[in-house]
């Protein structure tokens, strides 16, 4: 009696172990990515489709405000990029893009979301920021983006492209990826010069393919909301599966100067200025480097009736800090200058006679800037 009543409390008990189990594992899966997203069922020519994580709705969403541009010098092509209408008011609406999209252009085209192609007219651009302002006539919007947030996004998360590779023929393709980073500090040569490094942007990262052709066009989020504005003067060649962006925000906060037509007033020192490594043209100057400094900015000479004339900076110094941030050279020097505003003080850190002293500059204006 007593083995048959401990088999049956032993049956029971393997019983309850296996529904305790099967419990665990349905709720395991009901709260896992195998459960828990919401599949999108589609039809097909008669045959059903169901797609676990489709971005289709977000792509919907705002490829009607995504726009291909067009560029052209003495009537020739001379430029093809990606732009989007980002608001409009009662007459207009107005298109971001990337300043060297439509850089020496005498004439920009921009080709709708509906194929229909409208002469835009350039209100702005700067090529520090590479973002330029076009506007159109407003019965001529397709649609507006929906400006998002970067700093909402993390690392990891869906992000696409809409844009034009390649031409024409390709317009409105689709790329998707993850961001892959934030806040890369990335270098970026100004003009057609791909040899120097003339500024340092702080970008947003993502493996989302973009090509020749997706300047200008947005990174989005999962929502079609955009967050930043993507650059191939960000790209090398010889790199795969690593994009940039600029933040939307960055660009939002200059934008109204480039819609007003108002050329941005960057802060400078008011020197001209060498890399301590440039070695050749610091010979040429008759300026040498003792061989313990292997980085920062080398005055060369000094402008007139600017801040930096009324300092204690002279030509020979090495600029290593600007209030109390290393610049390592003259892109990192300009990043830092380009946090503050003409007629802002800033301490300048340099190295004279292989000692280290410290001095305030005023900072002028400057439309075109250099130092």
């Amino acid at each position: 009696m007593k083995k048959e009543n401990n088999s049956t409390k032993s049956f029971i008990y393997i019983m309850i172990g296996i529904m305790i189990g099967i419990i665990c594992i349905l709720l395991v899966l009901k709260y896992t990515t195998l459960l828990s997203d919401t599949p999108i069922t589609k039809t097909n020519n008669g045959k059903t489709i169901v797609e676990k994580n489709s971005i289709s709705d977000a792509v919907e969403k705002a490829k009607g405000a995504v726009v291909m541009i067009e560029g052209e010098k003495n009537s020739e092509l001379a430029s093809t990029g990606t732009g989007f209408v980002y608001k409009t008011d009662a007459s207009y609406g107005y298109i971001m893009t990337n300043e060297h999209v439509i850089n020496s252009t005498d004439k920009v085209t921009v080709i709708m979301a509906n194929d229909e192609e409208v002469e835009a007219t350039l209100l702005g651009g700067d090529q520090y920021l590479d973002l330029a302002v076009l506007r159109i006539n407003k019965d001529k919007v397709v649609d507006v983006m929906e400006v998002g947030d970067s700093n909402s996004v993390s690392v990891g998360d869906t992000v696409f492209t809409i844009g034009s590779p390649m031409g024409y023929e390709y317009r409105g393709t689709v790329t998707s990826g993850i961001l892959s980073g934030k806040d890369r500090m990335v270098s970026v040569s100004i003009g057609n010069n791909s040899t120097t490094e003339d500024y340092v942007m702080k970008v947003l990262q993502t493996d989302a393919a973009i090509n020749p052709g997706n300047s200008g066009g947005p990174l989005l989020n999962i929502n079609g909301e955009v967050i930043g504005i993507n650059s191939m003067k960000l790209v090398e060649e010889e790199i795969e599966g690593m994009g940039f962006a600029i933040p939307i925000e960055y660009a939002m906060s200059h934008v109204e100067s480039l819609e007003q037509k108002k050329a941005i007033e960057w802060p400078v020192l008011g020197i001209s200025m060498l890399n301590v490594g440039d070695t050749i043209n610091l010979y040429r100057n008759n300026i040498s480097i003792p061989t313990n400094i292997r980085s920062g900015v080398v005055v060369i000479s000094i402008a007139e009736n600017s801040g930096a004339s009324k300092s204690n900076l002279k030509a020979g110094d090495i600029i290593t800090e600007l209030n109390g941030e290393k610049v390592d050279n003259i892109a990192y020097l300009r990043y830092e200058l380009y946090k503050y505003t003409p007629d802002e003080t800033i301490e300048v850190t340099y190295i004279r006679n292989n000692k280290e002293h410290k001095t305030k500059v005023t900072l002028s204006k400057n439309t075109n800037p250099g130092t």
